[in-house]
């Protein structure tokens, strides 16, 4: 009998759009002998709807039609068994529930990748595929990040953590990132991927304009000094806590500064229709000495198990070609595209990639289950709220 995967994508994210493509691509890649695949679009409500067109690209191209048509639905644990039931509920009728086993979020950026989802998947009680509820959120938090991994010394730029509270006076803000910090500034929202909402400012004006169009996207805002000469070599990495490997490496390209949001999704799609990060341009290997691209792997997977991730994850490195240094500098735990083409060089193509990332979801759920999460007592019988001196003394 196959395994029923719910592949779940899109979302409430500014990365929505990104996100039906990459998912749509791993429905086009899955071992349909050994699973059966529900293709399950999330709206920018977080509504989730099931149907024949749902995992047909064409048809996003008319949302609202291809809504009107599919069957909007909500997941319910009945008897230890998860199901996507029609919502809203009928009164009379066939029950046209659909079983699932298990979860496969493909989903990108804040409200979906950051622990959110993968926290009500786990309340849910369905097993899903990726990183966990405290990985998934610290992979987000770029603050957060870089305080892990300096612990555990990987090397990260040096950042200011600036709120709303700061933004409210600004000018105080600007003349701190200019004492602090310095020109140029790289400006990012803290709880983002997919290039939204960074640039980087080498005056006043730049850097006022940098941090107005971060505070649109995020609460929080990151401040480093930024690389002049920079160099950027990605790395992915497959497999859990315990153990992993790393990919090839890559060397993406892009017309600016830094790789932007249309260097990644729109530029190189003009002519066929976007294929998320599989349609970047890129060097793959990149073109770097093996000593380096060994440092950089074995970096990417000590990261990896650092953060506490699981599936398959890709690691954004920066080296400064003025000294020479490498630094981390973002993970991102649902990567575009699942990161399939830095596999393909090393001997494991999608379809496998899947299968893996599957596995590993099941060996976390194998593990989870031996563990003790209840603990038997009569605390109850004897609790009282009467009198002064009722109530419960943890």
């Amino acid at each position: 009998m196959k395994t029923r995967v719910a592949m779940i994508f899109g979302g409430k994210s500014v990365e929505h759009e990104v996100s039906v493509i990459s998912g749509i691509q791993a429905i086009m890649s899955m071992d349909t002998e050994k699973y059966e695949v529900i293709p399950v679009y999330m709206t920018k409500k977080n509504e989730m709807y099931i149907g024949n067109d749902i995992g047909n690209i064409e048809a996003y191209k008319d949302i609202k039609a291809l809504l009107a048509r599919s069957q909007r639905v909500i997941m319910i644990n009945e008897d230890g068994r998860v199901r996507l039931t029609p919502f809203p509920f009928k009164k009379f009728g066939k029950d046209r529930s659909t079983e699932i086993d298990i979860a496969f979020p493909v989903v990108h950026g804040t409200n979906v990748e950051d622990g959110a989802f993968q926290g009500y998947l786990k309340t849910l009680g369905i097993p899903f595929v990726g990183c966990d509820v405290t990985a998934s959120a610290v992979g987000m938090d770029k603050f957060i990040m870089k305080a892990v991994l300096k612990e555990g010394n990987v090397p990260v730029l040096d950042a200011r953590l600036y709120t709303l509270s700061d933004y409210a006076g600004i000018d105080g803000m600007l003349d701190n990132i200019e004492n602090e910090i310095g020109y140029p500034a790289i400006v990012k929202p803290v709880n983002l991927g997919s290039s939204v909402g960074i640039s980087i400012a080498r005056n006043r004006v730049e850097l006022t304009n940098a941090l107005d169009d971060a505070f649109r996207y995020a609460t929080k805002v990151l401040v480093e000094h930024a690389i002049t000469k920079l160099r950027e070599i990605n790395c992915s990495v497959l497999g859990d806590e315990n153990d992993a490997i790393a990919s090839e490496c890559e060397e993406p390209l892009h017309t600016e500064d830094i790789l932007s949001y249309e260097d990644k999704y729109v530029s190189n799609s003009k002519s066929g229709g976007s294929k998320g990060m599989a349609s970047v341009s890129r060097k793959i290997p990149a073109e770097i000495p093996d000593k380096l691209r060994e440092e950089i792997r074995d970096m990417a997977v000590r990261s990896f198990k650092l953060l506490g991730c699981n599936g398959v994850a890709r690691i954004d490195f920066m080296i400064d070609e003025e000294n020479g240094r490498l630094y981390f500098n973002e993970i991102n735990t649902i990567p575009g595209s699942l990161s399939f083409y830095l596999w393909e060089p090393v001997g494991v193509p999608y379809k496998e990639l899947l299968s893996r990332m599957i596995g590993l979801c099941l060996k976390r759920e194998r593990t989870e289950e031996n563990l003790t999460f209840t603990f038997d007592t009569n605390i109850l019988d004897s609790a009282s709220f009467s009198g002064s001196k009722g109530g419960i003394k943890g």
